[in-house]
């Protein structure tokens, strides 16, 4: 993919050093920014496919990144967004998700040096689809089952599909690493959108609120 590509990152060695990852690994670094407001200023300067934002940038080193994230969807949707962040931030995640899924991904910085994958999740978001970092997912649904609004419990294998499906993957990859036929991964999707109470929409669309439905009826236990 020809993928145009700004980063943001308060950290300058951090920031050169995606930059120049991403370059070798074939992508176009089109901008870089130490803050919020260079971001927003490269974007719409550069309209890249894809922006890689930290999530915590100066001054407050709070939610600068998902505020900009935010500005960035409302005014230029085109632009996909992929978050950074240093540690789990449950309700970081959370606010991504209830966003809408499309176009945005949430990694940890620690998925920078697993290159392949990085790249694979990049490309991903830019080409309007959604990457969540496993280790996300897990603290997010690693939880006791729950009740659904139809009193059926979501089995343990419903929950490893869920957990792909929130991480972005498609039915033969959720397939690939469930060992499952694509059938009987389409077999417990329908099921998992039934036992949530989710009626016949665009698949898409379906997919998002599956994750988002689970994840509002455990977020009081997530810490």
């Amino acid at each position: 993919m020809n993928v145009r590509v700004a980063v943001a990152d308060d950290s300058a060695l951090l920031r050169r050093g995606l930059s120049a990852l991403l370059t070798a690994e074939g992508l176009a670094v089109v901008g870089e920014a130490a803050d919020a407001d260079e971001l927003l200023k490269c974007v719409r300067k550069e309209r890249p496919d894809v922006a890689v934002v930290d999530i915590r940038m100066p001054p407050s080193y709070t939610t600068e990144g998902i505020d900009a994230a935010r500005t960035i969807r409302r005014s230029q949707p085109e632009t996909g967004i992929l978050l950074l962040s240093q540690y789990v931030e449950t309700e970081s995640a959370m606010n991504l998700l209830e966003g809408g899924a499309n176009d945005l991904g949430y990694l940890l910085k620690e998925r920078v040096s697993d290159i392949d994958d990085f790249v694979d999740a990049l490309c991903r978001v830019a080409s309007g689809g959604t990457a969540v970092d496993p280790d996300v997912v897990e603290r997010l649904t690693g939880r006791p089952r729950v009740r659904s609004t139809d009193s059926e419990d979501l089995t343990g294998r419903d929950l490893d599909v869920l957990e792909l499906m929130a991480e972005g993957r498609t039915n033969q990859a959720i397939g690939r690493s469930l060992f499952l036929g694509e059938r009987t991964v389409e077999t417990h999707i329908h099921r998992i959108f039934r036992k949530l109470g989710l009626r016949p929409e665009p698949e898409d669309h379906r997919r998002v609120l599956a994750v988002l439905r689970y994840l509002r009826s455990t977020q009081g236990s997530v810490p």
